[in-house]
């Protein structure tokens, strides 16, 4: 999928301006106001506050307890770190909640942003501004409690096992790069179906990619379990922050994205909410 990426020039100087406006001689953010730490052409749907927008409900691991204002949950932390990279303190980012259709929907938006696993379509861009990608999805083998895939903490443990995955899609090529089952990978039509063979025991174990597996054990299987991630298996789906179309905020947005990838914040935060042993630890 083709993105649309700011030229070089631009993210320069937005970071360049950012950088001696909200810095002092010692690094900390300076007391200017939020709003006067932008370029000049961005505004805030709130002046001096950023709005930032999320789900209603929120659910773990992407916001913990249905509270953004936390920081707690991957997305609840990316947002803050976006927000600390504009200048703006935690006190001044305000939370609202949106559907997910309403934030992807053509018109007038009351939030700067919005993040609730967005998936950067062609198709959407028609109607929102996407930031760079400050996620990108990879694959996970599941399971429910009494299979003999429940034991299992590495590739070698599933590589006997019945592991199965919807046909035609990024998992099904996961399973077979990466676990390669001695039986061959168990294949269905619909995700629908390979949940119901994990549920009744005709498989021992279902990879899907990492949001429909969080969903899965938290929602529809009984004795859902997470078992890991696979190895090497980025490539599926980009997460952005979705903006109003044409918004002044797109590039300073973009670019905070792009550093905080540049850096490593985004893949540290990845791995404290998403990649943790209390997550979805990779699999060797």
């Amino acid at each position: 999928m083709r993105l649309r990426l700011l030229p070089a020039a631009t993210v320069l100087a937005v970071a360049a301006s950012l950088v001696l406006a909200a810095c002092s001689a010692d690094g900390s953010v300076s007391g200017a106001s939020p709003s006067a730490q932008l370029t000049a052409e961005a505004r805030t749907v709130t002046p001096g506050k950023l709005t930032i927008a999320t789900a209603e409900p929120a659910y773990s691991p992407w916001v913990e307890d249905d509270d953004p204002a936390s920081g707690k949950g991957f997305e609840a932390a990316v947002a803050y770190a976006v927000a600390e990279w504009l200048g703006f303190s935690k006190g001044d980012v305000v939370w609202t909640r949106t559907t997910f259709d309403q934030a992807i929907a053509p018109g007038p938006k009351d939030f700067d942003f919005n993040l609730q696993q967005f998936s950067i379509t062609d198709e959407r861009r028609q109607a929102v501004d996407f930031s760079p990608p400050y996620y990108e999805t990879t694959q996970v083998a599941i399971t429910v409690d009494g299979s003999p895939a429940a034991t299992a903490t590495t590739l070698a443990d599933l590589k006997p096992l019945r592991v199965g995955a919807q046909t035609g899609t990024t998992s099904l090529d996961a399973v077979n790069a990466a676990i390669a089952p001695d039986g061959g990978a168990q294949v269905f039509n619909t995700n629908d179906d390979a949940k119901l063979a994990l549920q009744n025991g005709t498989i021992d174990a279902l990879v899907v990619d990492l949001p429909t597996a969080f969903y899965l054990v938290g929602a529809e299987l009984d004795g859902g379990k997470i078992i890991g991630q696979l190895p090497d298996s980025a490539g599926g789906d980009q997460f952005g922050l979705v903006l109003e179309k044409g918004s002044p905020l797109t590039a300073n947005v973009s670019a905070a994205v792009d550093a905080l990838r540049a850096d490593g914040t985004l893949d540290r935060l990845a791995q404290t909410w998403l990649g943790g042993e209390d997550a979805a630890p990779v699999l060797h």
